[in-house]
């Protein structure tokens, strides 16, 4: 199975998981989902897939070409596999970190976190620009020896994986917290409360946050959106919000 295989077999997993989250919120009447800011979600979503072909290519050349430079090999294999998991997942980390440590990167991340409501549709609030920056993030993999194809892989089945986290419908999974990237893991990311702002960067672990300081339990009311206020319905507004208040000196 490839990336492309990966992606087309869980649309209908999505899409279901998804129905069953709208229900309910509707049942419990805890009212995560806004017509408007899902309509937006999807927007955003169909964007990114637009230039997809265009985001697939450019990472396909960036990672060929420095995988060609590696003085090691690896075949395909399981042990392979298991390496390129969880190098990628420790590579995305960083990557996650350093696009909220850098205001410059900060600026193309933002419109994940502009959300004030937290559901699954919030996944989709990927910044256009992204994969054409974050492939760089993931060349000492490459380096290594860890084939391209392996690399996409990981990387398409730890997205897979976030998108369940983003959800108010689980709880707490008790000893799982601390260890893998949870829902409950995943609202305090979301967080726009002080304590919680800047933590859990984890993709599928979390343990790199426990590793290097940056991890925080949930414990009070997560408040989700950004701390400059509410964005707006735009999809094209919020994609290059951050970009724009940037370039203006305002970010």
């Amino acid at each position: 199975m490839n990336s492309s295989e990966l992606s087309t077999l869980m649309v209908p997993a999505v899409l279901t998981v998804i129905a069953v989250e709208m229900a309910w919120s509707y049942a419990t009447g805890k009212g995560v989902y806004n017509r408007k800011e899902t309509g937006a979600n999807l927007a955003i979503l169909a964007g990114g897939q637009l230039i997809k072909p265009a985001s697939l290519a450019w990472q396909i050349l960036v990672l060929g070409w420095v995988s060609g430079l590696s003085p090691f090999s690896m075949e395909s294999s399981v042990a392979t596999f298991l390496l390129a998991l969880l190098a990628t997942d420790f590579a995305y980390y960083w990557a996650h970190r350093v696009q909220h440590e850098v205001k410059a990167l900060w600026t193309i991340h933002l419109v994940h976190h502009s959300s004030p409501w937290m559901n699954l549709t919030t996944a989709f609030r990927i910044n256009w620009l992204s994969p054409f920056i974050g492939v760089f993030f993931y060349l000492p993999v490459a380096l290594m020896g860890v084939p391209p194809d392996a690399i996409g892989f990981a990387l398409t089945l730890n997205l897979t994986y976030q998108f369940f986290t983003h959800t108010e419908a689980i709880g707490t999974l008790g000893p799982l917290e601390g260890i893998l990237n949870t829902p409950s893991a995943h609202r305090v990311h979301h967080g726009s409360n002080s304590q919680y702002i800047d933590k859990n960067y984890g993709g599928m672990l979390i343990i790199w946050d426990r590793l290097f300081g940056t991890y925080e339990p949930e414990v009070e009311t997560v408040r989700y959106g950004v701390t400059t206020g509410f964005m707006g319905h735009n999809p094209v507004k919020l994609v290059f919000h951050g970009l724009v208040d940037y370039a203006n000196g305002r970010l």
